[in-house]
Protein backbone atom coordinates (compact mmCIF):
# COMPACT_ATOMS: atom_id res chain seq x y z
CA UNK A 1 0.00 0.00 0.00
CA UNK A 2 1.33 3.34 -0.87
CA UNK A 3 1.97 5.64 2.01
CA UNK A 4 1.40 8.83 2.16
CA UNK A 5 3.41 11.81 1.45
CA UNK A 6 4.74 13.21 4.32
CA UNK A 7 3.38 16.81 4.66
CA UNK A 8 4.52 20.32 2.97
CA UNK A 9 7.37 22.24 5.93
CA UNK A 10 7.26 26.01 5.27
CA UNK A 11 9.94 28.02 7.16
CA UNK A 12 9.60 31.77 7.98
CA UNK A 13 13.26 33.16 9.01
CA UNK A 14 12.63 36.21 10.82
CA UNK A 15 15.49 38.80 10.11
CA UNK A 16 13.61 42.20 10.16
CA UNK A 17 15.32 43.26 13.56
CA UNK A 18 17.04 46.46 14.41
CA UNK A 19 19.95 44.70 15.96
CA UNK A 20 20.30 48.08 18.66
CA UNK A 21 21.62 46.19 20.91
CA UNK A 22 24.89 45.19 18.67
CA UNK A 23 25.52 48.27 18.10
CA UNK A 24 26.35 48.20 14.54
CA UNK A 25 23.83 50.69 13.54
CA UNK A 26 22.41 48.17 10.66
CA UNK A 27 20.04 45.46 10.81
CA UNK A 28 21.71 42.57 12.98
CA UNK A 29 20.97 40.02 9.98
CA UNK A 30 23.19 42.36 7.84
CA UNK A 31 26.01 42.27 10.41
CA UNK A 32 28.96 40.25 9.45
CA UNK A 33 30.48 37.04 11.43
CA UNK A 34 33.70 35.79 10.00
CA UNK A 35 32.93 37.89 6.34
CA UNK A 36 29.74 37.22 5.89
CA UNK A 37 25.97 38.07 7.23
CA UNK A 38 24.21 36.52 10.17
CA UNK A 39 21.38 36.17 7.32
CA UNK A 40 23.63 34.04 5.18
CA UNK A 41 24.58 31.81 7.94
CA UNK A 42 21.12 31.07 9.16
CA UNK A 43 20.18 30.65 5.45
CA UNK A 44 23.21 27.75 5.46
CA UNK A 45 21.85 25.96 8.10
CA UNK A 46 17.72 26.04 6.53
CA UNK A 47 18.95 24.66 3.19
CA UNK A 48 21.33 21.92 5.21
CA UNK A 49 18.88 20.71 7.19
CA UNK A 50 16.71 19.92 4.06
CA UNK A 51 13.16 20.20 5.88
CA UNK A 52 11.43 22.87 3.93
CA UNK A 53 9.65 23.01 0.78
CA UNK A 54 9.29 26.92 0.89
CA UNK A 55 11.61 29.61 2.80
CA UNK A 56 10.16 32.85 3.61
CA UNK A 57 12.57 35.56 4.70
CA UNK A 58 11.18 37.94 6.59
CA UNK A 59 13.37 41.41 5.97
CA UNK A 60 13.34 45.26 7.15
CA UNK A 61 11.34 46.87 4.59
CA UNK A 62 13.77 48.38 1.47
CA UNK A 63 16.91 46.81 2.70
CA UNK A 64 18.38 46.00 -0.47
CA UNK A 65 21.35 44.55 0.97
CA UNK A 66 19.32 41.88 2.81
CA UNK A 67 17.12 41.33 -0.54
CA UNK A 68 20.06 40.46 -2.77
CA UNK A 69 20.94 37.89 -0.02
CA UNK A 70 18.02 36.04 -0.24
CA UNK A 71 18.38 36.52 -3.99
CA UNK A 72 21.72 34.38 -3.69
CA UNK A 73 20.49 31.64 -1.49
CA UNK A 74 17.74 31.52 -3.35
CA UNK A 75 19.40 31.03 -6.47
CA UNK A 76 21.91 28.17 -4.46
CA UNK A 77 18.78 26.50 -2.63
CA UNK A 78 18.69 22.59 -3.07
CA UNK A 79 16.17 20.61 -5.32
CA UNK A 80 12.71 21.24 -3.86
CA UNK A 81 13.11 24.25 -1.61
CA UNK A 82 11.54 27.67 -3.27
CA UNK A 83 13.07 30.70 -0.77
CA UNK A 84 11.49 34.16 -1.18
CA UNK A 85 11.77 37.55 1.04
CA UNK A 86 9.06 39.79 2.32
CA UNK A 87 9.02 42.82 4.09
CA UNK A 88 8.70 42.59 7.98
CA UNK A 89 6.23 44.73 10.62
CA UNK A 90 6.33 46.48 13.55
CA UNK A 91 6.98 44.31 15.58
CA UNK A 92 8.16 40.22 15.71
CA UNK A 93 4.35 38.92 15.66
CA UNK A 94 3.72 41.45 12.80
CA UNK A 95 6.81 39.87 11.02
CA UNK A 96 6.11 36.16 11.59
CA UNK A 97 2.21 36.93 10.22
CA UNK A 98 3.87 38.51 7.04
CA UNK A 99 5.98 35.49 6.73
CA UNK A 100 2.51 33.31 7.15
CA UNK A 101 1.05 34.87 4.47
CA UNK A 102 3.48 34.60 2.26
CA UNK A 103 3.50 30.93 2.63
CA UNK A 104 1.61 28.78 0.21
CA UNK A 105 -1.96 26.96 1.34
CA UNK A 106 0.27 23.96 0.79
CA UNK A 107 2.30 24.05 3.98
CA UNK A 108 0.97 21.99 6.94
CA UNK A 109 3.92 22.85 9.07
CA UNK A 110 5.02 26.08 9.71
CA UNK A 111 8.85 26.37 11.74
CA UNK A 112 9.72 29.69 12.79
CA UNK A 113 13.21 31.18 13.28
CA UNK A 114 15.28 34.11 14.16
CA UNK A 115 17.89 34.88 11.90
CA UNK A 116 19.94 36.07 14.84
CA UNK A 117 20.26 32.79 15.98
CA UNK A 118 22.58 32.09 12.69
CA UNK A 119 24.61 29.09 14.02
CA UNK A 120 21.89 26.59 14.82
CA UNK A 121 22.89 23.06 13.66
CA UNK A 122 20.59 22.14 11.06
CA UNK A 123 19.54 18.37 13.51
CA UNK A 124 17.71 20.86 15.83
CA UNK A 125 15.75 21.67 12.99
CA UNK A 126 14.93 18.21 12.19
CA UNK A 127 14.34 17.17 15.35
CA UNK A 128 11.45 19.91 15.57
CA UNK A 129 9.94 19.56 12.30
CA UNK A 130 9.57 15.47 13.22
CA UNK A 131 8.18 16.21 16.71
CA UNK A 132 4.87 18.46 14.38
CA UNK A 133 4.92 15.45 11.72
CA UNK A 134 4.37 12.80 14.55
CA UNK A 135 1.65 14.54 15.82
CA UNK A 136 3.00 17.71 17.94
CA UNK A 137 0.73 20.72 17.48
CA UNK A 138 3.25 23.10 18.84
CA UNK A 139 7.59 22.18 19.27
CA UNK A 140 10.07 24.06 21.04
CA UNK A 141 13.67 23.20 21.22
CA UNK A 142 15.26 23.84 24.30
CA UNK A 143 18.30 23.42 26.69
CA UNK A 144 18.69 23.46 30.95
CA UNK A 145 19.23 26.27 32.35
CA UNK A 146 22.95 26.80 33.96
CA UNK A 147 22.01 29.62 36.14
CA UNK A 148 20.27 30.41 39.62
CA UNK A 149 17.59 32.70 38.72
CA UNK A 150 15.40 34.66 40.98
CA UNK A 151 12.21 36.57 40.66
CA UNK A 152 13.10 40.41 41.53
CA UNK A 153 9.99 43.07 42.18
CA UNK A 154 11.90 46.25 43.08
CA UNK A 155 15.43 45.47 43.67
CA UNK A 156 14.01 42.65 45.92
CA UNK A 157 14.40 38.88 45.27
CA UNK A 158 10.98 37.66 45.84
CA UNK A 159 11.77 34.08 45.19
CA UNK A 160 14.14 31.52 43.31
CA UNK A 161 12.11 28.66 41.21
CA UNK A 162 13.96 25.20 41.30
CA UNK A 163 16.03 25.54 37.81
CA UNK A 164 15.57 21.76 37.82
CA UNK A 165 11.83 22.67 35.74
CA UNK A 166 13.48 25.29 33.61
CA UNK A 167 14.39 25.89 29.96
CA UNK A 168 16.38 28.59 27.76
CA UNK A 169 14.27 28.61 24.68
CA UNK A 170 15.73 28.61 20.94
CA UNK A 171 14.42 28.32 17.51
CA UNK A 172 13.38 27.49 14.87
CA UNK A 173 9.89 26.60 16.75
CA UNK A 174 7.46 24.21 14.80
CA UNK A 175 4.16 24.40 14.65
CA UNK A 176 0.53 22.72 13.00
CA UNK A 177 0.23 25.95 10.21
CA UNK A 178 -3.76 26.03 10.89
CA UNK A 179 -2.96 26.43 14.66
CA UNK A 180 -0.21 28.59 14.16
CA UNK A 181 -2.66 30.88 11.91
CA UNK A 182 -5.39 31.05 14.35
CA UNK A 183 -2.80 32.33 17.03
CA UNK A 184 -1.92 35.06 15.64
CA UNK A 185 -5.38 36.02 14.85
CA UNK A 186 -6.47 35.54 18.30
CA UNK A 187 -6.39 38.43 20.86
CA UNK A 188 -2.76 37.67 22.42
CA UNK A 189 -1.31 38.57 19.27
CA UNK A 190 -2.06 42.04 20.22
CA UNK A 191 -0.47 41.47 23.17
CA UNK A 192 2.96 43.59 22.96
CA UNK A 193 4.72 41.40 26.01
CA UNK A 194 4.32 38.04 23.63
CA UNK A 195 8.09 37.36 22.38
CA UNK A 196 7.68 34.27 20.72
CA UNK A 197 4.84 32.12 18.92
CA UNK A 198 5.08 29.42 21.47
CA UNK A 199 3.44 31.97 23.95
CA UNK A 200 0.69 32.49 21.16
CA UNK A 201 -0.23 28.80 21.30
CA UNK A 202 0.23 28.91 25.02
CA UNK A 203 -2.45 31.76 25.25
CA UNK A 204 -5.21 29.37 22.85
CA UNK A 205 -4.23 26.24 25.45
CA UNK A 206 -2.23 24.33 23.29
CA UNK A 207 0.14 22.08 24.08
CA UNK A 208 3.51 22.78 23.82
CA UNK A 209 6.35 19.67 23.34
CA UNK A 210 9.89 20.56 23.89
CA UNK A 211 13.08 18.45 21.75
CA UNK A 212 16.83 18.77 22.24
CA UNK A 213 18.17 22.68 20.84
CA UNK A 214 21.90 22.74 21.26
CA UNK A 215 24.39 25.39 22.84
CA UNK A 216 24.71 26.91 19.44
CA UNK A 217 21.93 27.99 18.35
CA UNK A 218 22.33 30.65 21.02
CA UNK A 219 20.84 34.26 19.64
CA UNK A 220 22.91 37.06 18.67
CA UNK A 221 22.13 39.76 20.75
CA UNK A 222 25.31 41.95 22.35
CA UNK A 223 28.86 42.27 20.85
CA UNK A 224 29.64 39.33 23.44
CA UNK A 225 27.46 36.72 21.46
CA UNK A 226 28.92 38.64 17.94
CA UNK A 227 32.51 37.55 19.55
CA UNK A 228 31.44 34.38 20.60
CA UNK A 229 30.15 33.13 17.33
CA UNK A 230 33.31 34.44 15.80
CA UNK A 231 35.19 32.09 17.61
CA UNK A 232 32.99 29.55 16.62
CA UNK A 233 33.39 29.89 12.89
CA UNK A 234 37.16 29.99 13.69
CA UNK A 235 37.10 26.56 14.90
CA UNK A 236 35.08 24.95 12.03
CA UNK A 237 37.57 27.07 9.35
CA UNK A 238 40.35 25.20 11.80
CA UNK A 239 38.65 22.08 11.68
CA UNK A 240 38.29 22.05 15.41
CA UNK A 241 34.38 22.23 15.24
CA UNK A 242 31.57 20.65 13.72
CA UNK A 243 29.28 22.11 11.46
CA UNK A 244 26.48 20.05 12.11
CA UNK A 245 27.36 18.57 15.97
CA UNK A 246 24.63 16.13 17.05
CA UNK A 247 23.35 16.07 20.62
CA UNK A 248 24.89 14.29 23.32
CA UNK A 249 22.39 12.03 24.15
CA UNK A 250 21.67 13.54 27.74
CA UNK A 251 18.07 14.25 28.27
CA UNK A 252 17.24 18.02 28.67
CA UNK A 253 15.08 17.28 31.34
CA UNK A 254 18.08 16.68 33.91
CA UNK A 255 20.73 19.83 34.09
CA UNK A 256 24.24 19.43 34.74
Amino acid sequence: MQQPAPPVVGLIVVAAGTGQRLGHGIPKARVLCGGRTLLEHALDAVSASGVAAAVVVVLPPGDAVLAAVVEAAAGAAPQGCHITSVSGGASRVASVRAGLAALPPAAKIVLVHDAARALTPPAVFRRVAAAVRAGAPAVIPVVPVADTVKVVRADVVESTPDRAGLRAVQTPQGFDAASLRSAHGGAAAADPGITDDAMLMEALGVPVRVVDGDPLAFKVTTPLDLTVAEAVLALRRDGRGAADPSPSGRSTDVPE
